[in-house]
């Protein structure tokens, strides 16, 4: 009897999480990942462009509303070496945005080294607790 309250309490705990966390991801290699298929008929990531500032990466991309009304979102960079390993992740934390209906909105980040050959963008809905 443990163990199926145990198990159904993890499941509850693991549902309730993952729509906070669920959103649109695009990579400056051209790849998109949609983990929530409702949120991505509102928000769009669009026009992901690469830059050298001195010796350091940077990345912008076009967050994009879809619907007339205001969205409050958040937004992360994630930054990849040669070898695909991501770089200070930690340091980047989720940042707020807000869109009004049917804005788009450039957003820049530079990246926390000079070993950054890559980034994605992620963007998801913001909850407040």
């Amino acid at each position: 009897m443990k163990k199926i309250v145990l198990v159904l309490a993890s499941a509850l705990i693991f549902t309730a999480c993952a729509q906070h966390t669920a959103g649109v991801m695009a990579s400056s290699s051209g790849e998109v990942r949609v983990d929530n298929s409702r949120f991505a008929r509102e928000v769009a990531v669009e026009q992901l462009k690469a830059r050298h500032q001195g010796d350091l990466l940077q990345g912008s991309g076009v967050i994009m509303s879809k619907v007339a009304t205001d969205l409050r979102l958040q937004y992360k960079f994630t930054w990849y070496d040669i070898n695909g390993f991501t770089l200070e992740d930690e340091a980047s934390p989720w940042k707020s945005l807000k869109l009004h209906g049917m804005q788009r909105m450039q957003v820049m980040a530079i990246a926390p080294n000079a070993n950054a050959v890559r980034y994605e963008l992620y963007v998801r809905k913001a909850f407040s607790n």
